[in-house]
């Protein structure tokens, strides 16, 4: 009875440690590629930067509200004056309260400027946050890609492996020369050599991607994702109407406006300054004599500043004339460069979907080439040199396909980055068109 109690309970711990190892196993955890994009967001320094620039901006766009309201300025001093026949101390207070009535638009010019100044910064963060995506998803697929290549070099090692096998087995019976057993030694080093470089090419993608996301370097590969998608392709026409929201667009837009609002400030010195004043002032003395003299002065009334001839502002207001026209061009030019772009991308991405079909048949051939060239040395109807050449074709034709898919999905990468959003699956399909060309 015992020994079966004491079997019981080994069993429910083995079984204890079985979950515990396979829970484990579970929560060790994969990362998907939102996940990677997200966690990108809290580390990366530089896009961190552009967030805290936003806020320095915005504080600016505050501080120009100042203009807006009163100037309160309050001054105190305290003299000890040295003179016959007796010294004695003086001490003054001054409170000015002053408020712009008028300045020919000024402070409204300076204030748009400041508002626009915050637009672009705020465009510039959205900008560095579109770039951030593209990167991680580069980094992200091609890692993927090159684990999927050692993975093939894995097999090709396996492939050329056999194949020396066979020459050696057949070379030991006198069928076989020892040429062959060399022909197939050769392509087995290297398909030793290949899987060495792709494993260190990993490494190296890994390391890529683990410092955008502020991981450890040497993070090993733990992502959870595939080079096949499948999203409906909008039109170019909708893609063009997304795509001219981007923040470049978008800069460049509110710099024609801050050409505009400067042309204003410099109209501004054209004309008065009006600004009303009230000050209040009290001095004390600690001699007798002056105690009996009123020490308080109280004062309001308007200044009033224009300037009567500047020959620079003639000037600057004409500069700032053909700065609008500059920035005007500017835009135009940006939309020309981004509408191209969007276009030469799309076509990208249609040829690379192309490529990817190409690539699949290839592979088949390239298999089915391969089964018969093995199959023909192996009964003696076929020489080491087709077999061996065709094992390579079929090593190509994988790698080829993996290249073809990353390409792929880098270009979609790419097309999303160009048209500033964060997936084609946020657009509503426009055409029955289709990543994968059909």
């Amino acid at each position: 009875m015992m020994r079966q109690l004491v079997d019981h309970t080994r069993a429910f711990l083995c079984i204890g440690i079985l979950a515990a190892i396979s829970l484990s196993a579970r929560s060790g955890s994969t990362i998907t590629l939102e996940e990677s994009m997200a966690l990108a967001r809290r580390s990366l320094p530089s896009f961190q930067a552009s967030e805290q620039q936003v806020q320095s901006t915005e504080a600016l766009y505050t501080a120009s509200l100042s203009p807006y309201l009163p100037f309160l300025d309050a001054t105190t001093r305290q003299e000890r004056i040295y003179s016959s026949p007796e010294d004695f101390t003086l001490s003054t207070y001054d409170v000015v309260l002053s408020y712009i009535l008028f300045d020919g638009g000024k402070r409204r010019a300076n204030r748009n400027i400041a508002q626009l100044n915050l637009n672009i910064d705020q465009q510039e963060h959205r900008k560095n946050l579109i770039d951030l995506l593209f990167d991680v998803k580069s980094a992200f697929y091609i890692a993927v890609a090159r684990h999927e290549i050692v993975q093939q070099r894995e097999i090709q090692l396996q492939d050329a492996e056999r194949d020396h096998e066979v020459a050696q087995g057949r070379n030991r019976l006198g069928a076989a020369k020892l040429s062959d057993v060399l022909q197939a030694g050769v392509r087995l080093e290297q398909a030793k050599f290949n899987l060495v470089q792709g494993r260190g090419e990993l490494k190296n993608s890994l390391s890529d991607f683990n410092s955008l996301l502020g991981r450890p370097l040497g993070t090993p590969y733990d992502l959870e994702g595939s080079l096949d998608f499948a999203v409906p392709l909008p039109t170019i026409s909708a893609l063009s109407t997304v795509a001219l929201q981007r923040p470049e667009i978008k800069q460049a837009e509110s710099q024609v406006k801050i050409s505009k609002n400067t042309k204003s400030l410099e109209t501004s010195t054209f004309f008065p300054t009006i600004t009303a004043n009230a000050s209040y002032s009290k001095a004390e003395s600690s001699i007798a004599e002056f105690r009996g003299i009123s020490s308080e002065d109280k004062a309001v009334g308007l200044n009033a500043t224009w300037n009567i001839f500047d020959l620079g502002k003639f000037y600057r207001r004409k500069s700032a004339s053909f700065a609008i026209s500059a920035s005007r061009e500017r835009l135009d030019e940006s939309r020309r460069q981004l509408l191209l772009d969007l276009e030469k991308t799309y076509q990208d991405l249609l040829t690379a979907a192309q490529n990817v079909k190409v690539s699949e048949e290839q592979l088949v051939e390239a298999e089915h080439n391969y089964a018969q060239a093995f199959g023909e040395y192996k009964v003696g109807k076929g020489d080491i040199l087709s077999l061996v050449t065709a094992q390579s074709l079929l090593s190509n034709a994988r790698e080829q396909l993996i290249s073809s898919r990353l390409n792929h999905v880098l270009a979609k990468a790419l097309l999303e980055r160009v048209a500033g959003i964060e997936s084609l699956s946020s657009l509503k399909p426009q055409t029955l068109d289709t990543m994968n060309g059909s």
